[in-house]
């Protein structure tokens, strides 16, 4: 199994600390936003004798409510097309077990959320990586390059919409060329879209359950971990028209018994969150991500891809290995006690030597803190390139 590029750095992170060091966390998508008060209420509220185990698929009301949120975004379900999981990390693995056997072949444009190498090496997949690049702001590549890739063994396409690394948005046309593709090819298109709701500058998200004549080819993954800032409830799902596989999927669930109970009570109470609360959250991130563009370019040597949505942004630095300079950052860097914590972009990326010069960014912080993280960052490569 590859080590996270997340969080592999957390021992020298926990030894700087120790030192004395202050950190800024740009390394792990962990939003500091609140989590809606309608969610914790319903816990502090709960009146359970015995946690018992829920459904294997989830409560059936939990997913009624799930169907009837997708509703409003115009995505039209079933509580029996919902599969509640432990996280979206599961439902991804859910899928892959499900739709593939050893040595079957998955295509994913990179750089992508670097846990889909771990989902593949756990379900013995392997990952054919269509290379999107920084210069074109990691747009999707021509779909000519996804039809060179295809063979017997591909069976799935995997898409991050709003994307994890890149917060690269995917356009209604572009799910429709993959639409037609999947179509031709008799493939599943699977798309995470957790970060749903976190769009900008006036576009809109395009689900891919939103296309028609394509029920029985797409899978959506989902989760309450960024959208309510609810990480550690560990309750996600994953969604599709497929009857034959959402059959499949529950023989996993089965095998693991149960997604949380008392999690789930919280996810379903959070379905309730005023759009007020979104509004300002998304407004919130704007400002980040313009605060962190904006100081971002003030360093020489420096590339940023400007991300239309979720809350990440590939930079790419005037160093030749980001793994090299994250750990060095930690252990040997500082300025006034204050360092910066950046995940290693490199694997996000299935292609060797790809990406070793450049880190991902999550915006997670308050513009204050971003704009002493990038002066750190760029006091940083004075030295580190000396």
């Amino acid at each position: 199994m590859p080590a996270s590029p997340i969080r592999k750095l957390v021992p020298y992170a926990e030894e700087a600390v120790k030192k004395g060091k202050s950190i800024y966390y740009l390394n792990i998508g962990q939003p500091d936003i609140k989590t809606p008060e309608i969610a914790l209420q319903a816990i502090k509220e709960c009146n359970i004798d015995i946690l018992a185990y829920s459904r294997s698929e989830g409560s059936e009301t939990y997913r009624q409510k799930i169907s009837a949120y997708y509703s409003k975004h115009n995505i039209h379900v079933t509580h029996d097309d919902i599969v509640v999981t432990t996280g979206g990390s599961e439902a991804l693995l859910f899928a892959f077990g499900s739709i593939m056997d050893v040595d079957d072949e998955i295509i994913i444009p990179e750089p992508f959320y670097a846990n889909y190498n771990g989902f593949s090496t756990a379900s013995g997949v392997k990952v054919v990586p269509v290379i999107s690049k920084i210069e074109n702001n990691f747009a999707l590549p021509p779909i000519e390059a996804f039809e060179k890739l295809i063979t017997p063994k591909t069976k799935a396409i995997l898409i991050c919409n709003p994307g994890n690394p890149t917060g690269y948005l995917y356009s209604k046309e572009e799910i429709q060329k993959l639409a037609a593709i999947v179509k031709k090819h008799d493939l599943f298109l699977i798309a995470d879209e957790v970060y749903r709701e976190f769009v900008y500058d006036g576009n809109t998200h395009y689900s891919v359950m939103q296309e028609t004549g394509l029920e029985d080819h797409t899978i959506m993954i989902d989760s309450v971990s960024k959208r309510y800032s609810m990480c550690g409830a560990r309750v996600g799902c994953l969604v599709s028209k497929n009857k034959t596989l959402i059959q499949t999927v529950l023989k996993f669930a089965q095998a693991r018994l149960s997604p949380p109970t008392l999690a789930q009570i919280a996810s379903e109470a959070a379905l309730e969150t005023p759009q007020s609360y979104f509004d300002a959250v998304i407004e919130e991130y704007v400002e980040r991500r313009n605060t962190l563009i904006s100081e971002l370019q003030k360093i020489d040597g420096v590339k940023i891809a400007k991300p239309k949505g979720a809350f990440y942004c590939i930079v790419e630095l005037p160093i030749k290995n980001s793994d090299d300079f994250a750990q060095w950052l930690l252990e040997n860097f500082d300025v006034n006690g204050e360092t910066i914590m950046v995940a290693p972009a490199g694997g996000f990326y299935s292609t060797a030597n790809v990406g070793l010069n450049q880190i991902r960014i999550a915006y997670v912080l308050k513009k204050e803190s971003l704009i002493k993280a990038v002066n750190i960052l760029k006091e940083a490569l004075k030295v580190y390139n000396n």
